[in-house]
């Protein structure tokens, strides 16, 4: 198993404490069908203008196996994508799609369970005219991400992680997710009254 791969077993949450807010995309690139896998891989990065998909229908005969295709458009009036595309992608291997913007044919997806993380859907389709240069850094969920950095979905949102970072936080997420497998829940629940109550007593507060 890779270190990309051995990312399918730590939830975004875990990632999330350790990387903060910055690394997480915002609420609206969601996962447009459930209950969804958690998947982990490295960006393949595309960037589309609004009303235009062009790059993307180019990235799925472009990306690797493994890869979580990552689409900045920010676009919410024409779909990138739908169910034609999608199901080429799943047959190349692609992970995922996390876009910036809407696809269509969700029905399609959902039944190809393709996982897509985007703004939504919307039944007319976006043109192909613009070329842009692919495996450049975009920014999608307000969040800047650089071809190679290793994206993980699941149910709860999208967290990147720099590539540089990638041995790092794994080995701390493993870390932390075998510290909490060895706590009970009673153990758990006298460390967090403590804290609670101790933040309560430093402002003062009775009841």
């Amino acid at each position: 198993m890779t270190d990309v791969d051995a990312f399918t077993d730590i939830p975004t949450t875990t990632l999330a404490d350790l990387l903060g807010r910055g690394q997480v995309m915002d609420i609206g690139i969601r996962p447009l069908w459930g209950p969804v896998p958690r998947v982990a891989g490295p960006a393949f990065t595309v960037r589309c203008p609004p009303g235009d998909n062009l790059m993307l229908h180019a990235a799925i005969h472009r990306a690797g196996p493994g890869s979580v295709v990552v689409v900045e458009s920010g676009d919410l009036d024409y779909a990138l994508a739908g169910g034609n595309v999608c199901a080429v992608a799943r047959r190349r291997g692609i992970s995922a799609f996390v876009a910036d913007g809407l696809i269509r044919d969700l029905a399609e997806v959902r039944d190809l369970r393709f996982p897509v993380f985007a703004r939504g859907v919307i039944p007319i389709p976006g043109t192909k005219s613009a070329a842009r240069p692919l495996n450049e850094r975009v920014r999608c969920g307000g969040v800047e991400v650089e071809a190679g950095d290793t994206v993980v979905a699941d149910e709860e949102g999208v967290v990147v992680v720099p590539g540089a970072r990638r041995e790092e936080v794994l080995a701390a997420a493993r870390a932390k997710l075998a510290k909490e497998a060895a706590e009970s829940l009673d153990d758990w629940e006298t460390a967090h009254r403590a804290r609670i109550d101790g933040i309560l007593t430093d402002q003062g507060f009775e009841g």
